[in-house]
């Protein structure tokens, strides 16, 4: 047995007591106050932790609320959206198409001719199920009512009346949902044109195949799954309620990728040898400007759901082009109320460089200027850019009372610039748009990306 030192037994007894009064000692205030912790966290605690660097940051997208018996149906389809962004836009791309169809009696060029008539002034209908029997019947002037929205399209293929989420960011840099806000916009008296003359020939074969052109990857990959959720959704619903002509909707799904690639020209291609009747997408503006005159030579509709550019509103189109997401005039005029509102006297602009940036930026300074706020400055930026470090130092600069975001994936590398700079949403009011609002830019902040 070894034997213990003595010594080695008084320190340890010494430590021993040591420990009991460090528990059981008195603070300097003395009573019962020393029983309860009050000791607060040291500055900074909560930053370390992640998260909340975007708490606050504001935005507007084209969106309805959505009721969650749609959101559960496409959960069904794919269980792990975590955005709902344009999904009710494609799937009603796709029941308008349909039904359209059914209106012309034929899947070739003519159902292009139906598309604006079966969204107004008929026989209301909210399904395409009821409002396939009333064709059924007879009726071929219907208005489809849709889960986006009322639609009215215009004779140039585009909504009158729009619905914009004005969305939030929570501490946890994702959407709360609890504080999005809703309002209707309402297009111009003189945006409503007539209709537009089809022009070109097509026959149909007698089923309908839809093509699609959605981001699986590039800039805006993040609108993909809602996108393809709603088209596949709504074929599917399509189906259970007898296809179209007495034949089962097809579909083939494609990528657009972004305009810094040419994917999209190749899907195109694909689709069009493959005799598809429709494409839904794309969902760039940018991206459906390298594509359209392709498209719409070969007499084939073209119908994006998430399109706003106000350039495509007057566009060459042949009558073939469609689009049921608003011209960012509407996008402009909301958002620009939305920052008047909050109080804000002077403003910000850093917008990427192809049409949608530009032309919301031009339709956004418009509507602020409109309401007597300053745009201190504007800056157009390269979105392939390496870093953002000179455009945010010169917004930095000019010290606006908030900074509008108008950009897609890149949005969260400009993001964290500015939080590093000492103007993200923790100390200015910072607002974005449908380019950028949705959980994905979180998860790409959270990232690093």
């Amino acid at each position: 047995m070894t034997r213990r030192n003595p010594l080695w037994r008084f320190l340890a007894l010494l430590f021993a007591l040591a420990l009991v009064a460090a528990a059981c000692g008195d603070d300097d205030d003395g009573g019962d106050e020393g029983a309860t912790d009050t000791t607060e966290a040291p500055e900074g605690d909560e930053e370390s932790e992640g998260g909340g660097e975007l708490a606050g940051m504001k935005g507007t997208t084209p969106l309805i609320e959505l009721s969650d018996d749609f959101k559960n149906r496409l959960l069904e389809v794919n269980s792990e959206l975590s955005d709902f962004n344009y999904a009710a836009e494609s799937y009603d791309a796709a029941i308008v198409i349909a039904l359209a169809t059914l209106a012309a009696g034929s899947d070739g060029i003519e159902l292009a001719s139906e598309i604006n008539q079966v969204t107004r002034g008929g026989e209301k209908c909210e399904d395409f199920a009821s409002c396939a029997e009333i064709i059924a019947g007879g009726n071929k002037d219907i208005d489809y009512d849709g889960v986006s929205g009322p639609l009215e399209f215009s004779g140039n293929g585009e909504p009158t009346v729009a619905s914009y989420g004005i969305l939030t960011f929570g501490d946890d840099n994702r959407i709360d949902d609890d504080a999005t806000e809703y309002r209707e916009a309402q297009a111009p008296a003189e945006a409503d044109v007539e209709q537009v003359p089809v022009e070109g020939s097509r026959a149909g074969d007698g089923t309908l195949k839809i093509g699609t052109l959605l981001p699986e990857t590039g800039s805006l990959a993040f609108l993909g799954p809602p996108e393809f959720a709603g088209v596949d959704l709504a074929i599917a619903e399509i189906n259970e309620n007898g296809g179209v002509l007495g034949k089962n909707v097809e579909v083939s799904h494609g990528d657009s990728g972004d305009t810094s690639t040419d994917i999209a020209n190749q899907t195109v291609d694909r689709l069009l040898s493959e005799n598809v009747d429709a494409i839904i997408g794309a969902a760039s503006s940018g991206v459906t400007a390298t594509v359209i005159d392709k498209i719409t030579s070969a007499g084939v509709v073209q119908f994006s759901p998430a399109n706003t550019a106000k350039s495509l509103s007057t566009y060459a189109d042949k009558g073939l082009y469609f689009r049921n997401a608003p011209s960012d005039i509407l996008q402009g005029a909301v958002l620009g109320e939305v920052i008047a509102e909050d109080g804000h006297t002077t403003v910000a602009i850093l917008a990427l460089d192809d049409p949608y940036g530009t032309g919301l930026a031009e339709d956004l300074q418009a509507a602020l200027e409109e309401s007597g706020v300053e745009v201190v400055n504007s800056i157009i930026y390269d979105p392939q850019a390496q870093t953002f470090d000179s455009e945010v130092g010169e917004i930095a600069g000019d010290d606006p009372e908030a900074i509008v975001i108008i950009g897609f994936d890149e949005s969260s590398r400009i993001l964290a610039t500015m939080v590093e700079q000492g103007i993200g949403p923790r100390d200015k009011a910072v607002y974005g748009v449908d380019g950028n609002m949705g959980n994905a830019l979180g998860e790409n902040f959270d990232a690093g990306q």
